[in-house]
């Protein structure tokens, strides 16, 4: 967060911290949008067993989304919006770490994330989103890869009245345009990492549509869902009120560090094939019932 509190972070200051890490992978690209430009960041820590080496094991996306990590020059200072991407640099420098340590996971882990210290604002109900300088196809073609087995989204989502819990907060599992049933072993593994009852918020048909199709939308959470048929998860940062995106002093340490500790824990089991974020044969079942809801990842057809 100290790196990222900082009028000048860019994508390069997000790299140089994964210089010398044997197994890790880090690279950038810089992005003009129609508002000023983004920094896409994107770091591969490889696996024993990981396909990048030739193996097998399931490979775990973590996305940290985000429209900027300040609103600067309108407001001083890092936005509570900032949080998922302090949040994805920290659990890949977590896993860098680990990597060097003895502690390499099976699997190879994509985390993404971009950054941007002076995103535009816009208006929303009940408090004001941050806006980003590119747009959300983009930030998807560059924040959802096709080697993700399934997706962990974590997002700040605070601007509303629907959760009213200070944490992390998790989503149904998202697949191909269905809303399917929590995972128990995700629930599992929140308990056992906040050391509290799980918390998690509901998700309307309304929220795994894409943007811009002028319907209303918690926020961005679920948005990579609209670019990968992988399963995704939302893992909401989370507070009691309702706190604006561009709101400065609303990050909380502890909380990030929730969704750390979480999406690390996820990437050990995951990677070692030790549970699926849905169950697949019920999801092929309701798609052999009611068929295909992929046109929901779509912006749809005009009546």
């Amino acid at each position: 967060m100290e790196l990222l509190d900082d009028a000048n972070a860019n994508g390069e200051m997000v790299i140089q911290l994964f210089e010398g890490f044997e197994h890790c992978e880090a690279t950038y690209e810089t992005v003009e949008g129609h508002s000023g430009s983004t920094d896409f960041v994107k770091i591969i820590i490889k696996g024993t067993n990981g396909k990048l080496s030739g193996g097998n094991a399931p490979s775990l996306g973590i996305v940290g989304r985000l429209g900027g990590l300040g609103a600067r020059p309108n407001r001083i200072g890092f936005v509570s919006d900032g949080d998922g991407a302090a949040a994805a640099v920290t659990i890949a420098l977590k896993m860098a770490n680990m990597s060097i340590k003895g502690d390499r996971l099976p699997g190879d882990v994509y985390v993404t994330t971009h950054i941007c210290p002076s995103a535009p604002t816009q208006p929303h109900e009940p408090v004001d989103f941050m806006g980003s300088p590119v747009d959300i196809l983009t930030m998807n073609q560059y924040e959802v890869v096709q080697e993700m087995d399934a997706v962990l989204s974590i997002d700040t989502t605070k601007g509303n009245r629907v959760i009213n819990h200070r944490g992390i907060a998790l989503s149904p599992t998202v697949k191909s345009g269905y809303v399917l049933k929590f995972c128990d072993d995700l629930l599992r593994i929140m308990e056992m990492t906040t050391g509290d009852l799980p918390v998690t918020f509901a998700v309307t048909t309304q929220d795994i549509t894409p943007y811009g199709n002028d319907i209303y939308h918690i926020n961005s959470i679920l948005q990579p869902a609209v670019a990968t048929d992988a399963p995704v998860v939302g893992v909401a940062i989370t507070a009691k009120t309702a706190v604006p995106g561009c709101g400065t002093g609303a990050s909380h340490e502890v909380d990030i560090a929730q969704a750390v500790r979480f999406c690390i824990e996820v990437a050990k089991e995951y990677t070692q094939n030790q549970f699926e974020f849905y169950d697949v044969a019920e999801f092929k079942r309701l798609e052999k019932l009611y068929g295909s809801m992929k046109h929901l990842q779509t912006l749809g057809n005009e009546q």
